[in-house]
């Protein structure tokens, strides 16, 4: 499989990617994927408006292995999901990848399975799946809570899990809860897969731990020992869809006797990368407490 150029020259085709190429503006037709190629310069024709950019390139491959082929391939190729975080940031002027890789065709890293006593949640499920479905909301509702603050409800039919760590923002709202639930990222690139903790892919501000054409599968989670619950809570500016000053997530389990038995606490945005609170997370903890 290669990539396609993005080129909006002329009407498009019936192809999947000609479909998503134009759309009415204005009583006019714009290139649909203006958005990643949208900059100054744009210039009018009848019935067109034509940015003044290179063309990008564009792939929408159906297995791990394809895109993998394809970031190898393309060293400065850019994978995505939703591209909730790609598009802002060519807007506000980084500089474009030579080709995008939209994963979305991928079953694999759209899919939610449970297996025995663990879940699987592929990389870029949207978070609108991942509220909606009833097994995670009840083994990780702070998890989930911390989904569903990405964005509007249109921006979390594209969001997912996998872009929210791998964009490496400090104040994404997802990693502290992954980290606080033990949750384990499956990464695939030219030498296979491996699984690291959550905890190990951002490593700061817009960087990651992930090599040259590797790419976050699924996320793994273990269903939480009996009487254990977590919870996320942020502080922001306003009171709906903004960046978190600091965002909140603790986990705790119980014991027998309703006493906390363990507890982890991790912090988004106060650091250049989430950071857990081992100070809190003894204060919590009884047995620790006392020693």
């Amino acid at each position: 499989m290669g990539f396609d150029l993005l080129e909006p020259s002329e009407p498009p085709g019936p192809t999947p990617l000609a479909r998503n190429r134009t759309r009415p503006v204005n009583g006019q037709r714009r290139c649909g994927c203006e958005a990643l190629i949208e900059g100054p310069g744009w210039t009018d024709r009848p019935g067109w408006q034509t940015p003044m950019l290179t063309a990008m390139r564009y792939a929408s491959p159906t297995t791990v292995a394809e895109a993998v082929d394809l970031l190898g391939s393309e060293p400065d190729a850019r994978v995505y999901a939703g591209a909730t975080d790609l598009i802002p940031q060519i807007r506000a002027g980084r500089p474009e990848p030579s080709a995008i890789i939209d994963l979305k065709r991928i079953e694999r890293l759209c899919a939610i399975s449970r297996n025995g006593s663990s879940f699987t949640v592929g990389a870029a499920t949207p978070t609108a799946d991942i509220c909606a479905h009833d097994g995670l909301a009840a083994a990780f509702p702070g998890l989930v809570e911390a989904s569903g603050l990405i964005g509007s409800d249109q921006i979390q039919s594209r969001s997912s899990w996998g872009g929210n760590l791998a964009n490496a923002s400090p104040a994404a709202d997802t990693p502290p809860s992954l980290i606080v639930n033990d949750a384990r990222a499956v990464i695939a690139g030219p030498d296979g897969e491996r699984t690291v903790p959550a905890a190990e892919v951002a490593t700061g501000p817009g960087a990651t731990s992930l090599g040259p054409g590797e790419l976050i599968v699924e996320f793994e989670l273990d269903e939480p020992p009996a009487r254990t619950a977590d919870a996320y809570l942020r502080l922001i500016p306003r009171t709906e869809m903004d960046i978190a000053v600091v965002g909140a997530a603790a986990r705790v389990t119980l014991d027998e006797g309703g006493r906390v038995s363990a507890a982890a606490v991790a912090l988004g945005a106060v650091a250049p990368t989430v950071v857990r609170v081992p100070d809190a997370e003894a204060a919590l903890d009884w047995q620790r407490a006392l020693r």
